[in-house]
């Protein structure tokens, strides 16, 4: 007997579209026809019992309705959608089936026929306003139709059908949502009214508020972003939401976003990843000293993190003091080396190791180096391992072997030339070969004279060559190519500083460079120098403090230690300058400045 099954549109289809290429769609027509005729016959009295061989009378299926859907497939594939689209909605609204709308609306996108689809998500969600299916492509399509200010409702139907449980993670995905919109202060001011009930509520309105901070951040606006911020932190001072949101807004204008991070720290228990990406944020905005502060509280929170040990150690490794690098590079390769094989595993494995051969070739222990460039099987590090080597034999005075060893490096491509062009550079420069350097960079300038990096490289190597008008030239042309190079600014405002000659126009050189990396402690210390130049000696030292104590580095040890000194503070002058020789005591500013001061330590 014919068993008549619930609407099995897609099946029956697939089916008939098979039938109908071998000329045989009314044969099944017909046998459909006989079935659904069945449904309605009474059941043959001799028939088992069995409740399988039962018919089911649910079905909203009619020979009628069959046919209209076969033609609006048969259309489709015939080329001619909108006749496809207008019979297959037909037949949705007809069988009120959720499977039928979702067909329309499919055949719409698919042909490009953005208003049509939203006439049939709206049709489904008319009938069907229970639907969280429904709601989802009416609110995806409008978006994708890029009218966000239509999307209130939708947004607030789709939030009332989710779990309360689910809610949070429901909020968080909604600016990801948006994420295309063009208009996205109508999308923020629309999500904020949909979440409007939620904002107040203890169990999830510290993810309200995170996502309307994320929204009105889309939209440019900062400040807001941060209130939001805040009101979100006051809900519930441990949520990650605000944290995460306030690490994307650190930064020199809006100390609040670094505030509400340290409060979230303060309330307890702070999730490892946040204080890492907390360390990873300090970094970027090179305050190298303060980064290292938090990775060692996270050490202690948390023995077990592998990636706290690893930057830890590569950031010590910077310094002179190789025991404590030493122990937190080998405290990470213990615990990433029980770690499953994968490939951020790997990278880690190879930036441990090349930071342990960083160390033993400060203590000149090169074969202890070696071992350690050795140990790196990742396909990716192995031109930094070679290029390690390189400069292992060039501190052994093997400067020739080094630069064939780079030449020797394979060339895949205009990235992996310019690499071997840069490490050739460094070691001549390293090796203070700068007339070699100056060569080199010569011709591969012949080649590509607007190269920005190229040229900045150049004017470094005139500047040591004590061509001060060529140096000066190059800069110039660097800043006319690309005018927001701030490096170029300040290498140029450095050198008039340093010269002693042109001061103002350096100092304005120096704060040009500043205005696109505010608080750059490298760039601070320029302008330190340059308002020590001038005489300006108490706000050359307040600068410098400043710059040494976000990045402990030799030269900048080596300018605020001749402030310093020539304000009678001598003997913190003698402990900036020590402190500088353990940092780099090859750096030459440094040795300079000791030399000439005629300084005993």
């Amino acid at each position: 007997m014919c068993r008549v099954l619930p609407l099995d549109y897609y099946g029956s289809m697939k089916r008939l579209q098979r039938l109908a290429s071998h000329g045989l769609a009314t044969l099944a027509l017909a046998a459909s026809a006989t079935c659904l005729q069945a449904q309605t016959a009474p059941a043959n009295p001799t028939a088992p019992a069995d409740p399988s061989d039962q018919p089911i009378v649910h079905s909203a299926m009619t020979a009628e309705l069959f046919y209209e859907l076969l033609l609006g497939e048969l259309n489709l594939g015939g080329g001619d959608p909108g006749t496809a689209f207008s019979l297959i909605l037909d037949g949705a609204r007809k069988a009120n089936d959720g499977r039928l709308y979702q067909r329309a609306v499919e055949i719409a996108l698919q042909t490009r026929a953005g208003d049509a689809a939203l006439q049939a998500a709206r049709a489904w969600q008319q009938a069907q306003p229970e639907s969280r299916e429904a709601n989802r492509y009416l609110l995806q399509i409008l978006i994708l139709l890029n009218r966000p200010q239509e999307t209130l409702e939708p947004l607030r139907n789709d939030l009332a059908m989710v779990e309360l449980m689910e809610r949070p993670l429901a909020f968080a995905s909604i600016p990801r949502t948006y994420s295309r919109v063009t208009d996205k202060q109508s999308a923020a001011t629309v999500v904020e009214q949909a979440l409007g009930a939620y904002l107040q509520d203890p169990a999830v309105g510290a993810s309200a508020w995170t996502t309307v901070g994320r929204m009105r951040l889309m939209a440019g606006d900062t400040s807001g972003a941060l209130e939001a911020a805040r009101r979100a932190q006051a809900i519930d001072a441990r949520s990650d939401g605000p944290v995460l949101l306030a690490l994307e807004m650190m930064g020199p204008k809006t100390p609040l976003a670094e505030l509400l991070v340290k409060q979230y720290f303060e309330a307890g228990k702070p999730a490892p990843e946040l204080r890492m990406a907390y360390a990873r944020v300090l970094l970027d905005g090179m305050r190298a000293a303060e980064a290292t502060q938090q990775l060692v509280l996270l050490t202690k929170e948390k023995p077990d993190f592998a990636e706290a040990w690893l930057v830890l150690g590569t950031l010590q490794a910077q310094g002179n003091d190789p025991a404590p690098a030493e122990a937190s590079l080998q405290r990470f390769l213990a615990l990433a080396q029980a770690q499953p094989t994968s490939e951020e595993r790997n990278r880690g494995l190879s930036q441990a190791y090349l930071a342990l051969a960083q160390v033993a070739e400060k203590r000149k222990d090169y074969p202890a180096a070696e071992a350690w460039l050795g140990k790196i099987q990742n396909a990716e590090d192995l031109f930094g391992a070679q290029n390690r080597r390189a400069s292992l034999l060039a501190k052994q005075g093997k400067l020739s072997q080094a630069r064939a060893l780079i030449r020797s490096l394979p060339e895949r491509n205009a990235a992996e030339t310019r690499l071997k062009l840069s490490a050739e550079v460094q070691l001549l420069r390293e090796a203070k070969d700068y007339q070699a350097a100056h060569d080199l960079l010569a011709a591969a300038l012949a080649k590509d004279p607007k190269d920005v990096d190229l040229l900045y490289d150049q004017a470094m190597v005139a500047e040591k060559l004590d061509k001060p008008a060529e140096m000066e030239r190059l800069l110039r042309e660097i800043i006319a190519v690309k005018p927001d190079f701030h490096h170029a600014y300040n290498a140029l405002g450095y050198s008039l500083a340093d010269r002693n000659v042109r001061l103002p126009e350096a100092r304005q050189l120096i704060q040009k460079a500043l205005e696109f990396v505010p608080n750059d402690p490298f760039i601070s210390d320029s302008l330190g120098w340059v308002e020590f130049r001038m005489g300006n000696k108490e706000e050359a030292l307040r600068i410098l403090d400043q710059a040494y104590k976000a990045q402990p580095d030799a030269e900048i040890a080596a300018h605020l230690g001749e402030i310093l000194w020539s304000l009678g503070q001598r003997d913190r002058a003698a402990a900036i300058w020590k402190e500088g020789l353990l940092l780099n005591a090859d750096n030459e500013t440094l040795q300079e400045t000791i030399k000439r001061l005629r300084v005993k330590l």
